[in-house]
């Protein structure tokens, strides 16, 4: 019998065999219109995507590492949220949990998201427009989904959910912390990307408002996720060693701030965050950590001057590749390599969700280099 890392052995995991999902994402699903190499505000043409923060994560962990998973979302009965529902089934992800809303005909009590994305290049940093006011996702309430189903007959070993999603409206932090809950009773183990977006929050009591509603859904959390900002940010632990632009952060001024969050919130089983020093909007050091009580902080391969093409998802695929690592019974130091390797190679192609596969990532994981593959 494999005996299993502490960390990991820790989560208590249920067994593959027991569940139909290895993992289900909560969060909304939007369109995403991309102008390519141009500017949202001279675009006359738009290549579109499907993308959302928690979504990107289920997605990932089917198509880079082929495991199971569904998600928990709603979309506007229209055209637009059929198109949204088609990229889903190219993921590779279980729609029987999409809670479909009638539309209105013009959008006036409900309506899909949209999100216009610049990639940036250069000196000119990548721009994001969104376009999600009423959504059917921000509609999603708890009595929508049939969690004892979800979670309990059908199983799922996994949940990710997170701050995207949390702050589209007071309805959908309810509804995250009923599906935190349910997940619990049934013995699933619950991964947060706090992935705190100032624009989100502006409108709704700001930065104070993502913190009481954080802290509030923390204590649920196994595997806590985020970057410098978002911990600052969303949970209100301040550290020194970060510029002004939250650009650069000192290595060990962060392990101080997650042995801080890690007394503050005991439940926490694991912690991983990525590290991302901006140079140009098309090169950027890149490296992640990660922590549990077993391990103590662990560090990723640094990799310093990584050319980007497009840098939106990149800490979702950190998330999936760091959960994939946990899920498949490996380290935490190997789980934050392949997350780091994955988030680095999915900003080498366009759009929000990852192109490659779980072979490419531990290539690159173990060392392996840019040469070519004939």
């Amino acid at each position: 019998m494999t005996t299993l890392p502490a960390e990991v052995a820790a989560l208590n995991l249920r067994p593959a065999s027991e569940c139909r999902y290895d993992v289900v994402s909560l969060g909304e699903v939007m369109l995403r219109l991309d102008p390519g190499e141009g500017r949202i505000r001279t675009a006359r043409s738009f290549r579109a995507w499907e993308g959302g923060g928690e979504y990107n994560v289920a997605r990932g962990l089917r198509r880079a590492f082929g495991l199971r998973g569904a998600i928990v979302t709603a979309l506007a009965d229209n055209e637009i949220g059929h198109l949204v529902e088609d990229f889903i089934f190219q993921g590779g992800l279980d729609t029987e949990f999409i809670h479909w809303m009638p539309y209105d005909g013009i959008g006036r009590t409900v309506r899909n998201g949209l999100n216009f994305t610049e990639r940036g290049f250069g000196v000119r940093g990548a721009v994001g427009v969104s376009d999600r006011g009423i959504t059917a996702a921000s509609q999603l309430r708890a009595e929508d989904v049939d969690w004892d189903r979800l979670f309990g007959e059908y199983g799922a070993r996994w949940l990710h959910t997170g701050g995207i999603f949390a702050a589209l409206s007071e309805v959908s932090a309810d509804t995250v912390i009923a599906a935190v809950k349910a997940a619990k009773k049934h013995g699933t183990v619950i991964s947060y990307d706090l992935n705190y977006r100032p624009s989100l929050w502006k409108s709704i009591g700001g930065q104070a408002k993502a913190q009481e509603v954080n802290r509030a859904i923390a204590p649920y959390i196994d595997v806590m996720i985020g970057n410098e900002e978002d911990f600052t940010a969303s949970l209100g632990f301040e550290v020194e060693g970060v510029d002004e632009n939250l650009a650069e952060l000192e290595t060990d001024s962060f392990k101080k701030m997650i042995e801080t969050a890690a007394a503050a919130f005991p439940n926490f089983k694991a912690i991983g965050t990525t590290m991302r020093g901006v140079k140009t909007a098309t090169v950027n050091d890149w490296g992640a950590l990660a922590w549990s009580p077993a391990t103590g902080v662990v560090e990723s391969v640094h990799r310093p001057g990584l050319e980007i093409m497009d840098r939106v998802g990149g800490g979702d695929s950190f998330a999936s590749g760091l959960i994939f690592g946990l899920l498949d019974g490996q380290s935490l130091q190997t789980a934050v390599d392949y997350g780091a390797a994955h988030g680095a190679l999915a900003m080498t192609t366009p759009g929000d969700t990852t192109m490659v596969t779980k072979a490419e990532v531990l290539k690159l994981a173990g060392g392996g280099s840019a040469r070519v593959d004939r």
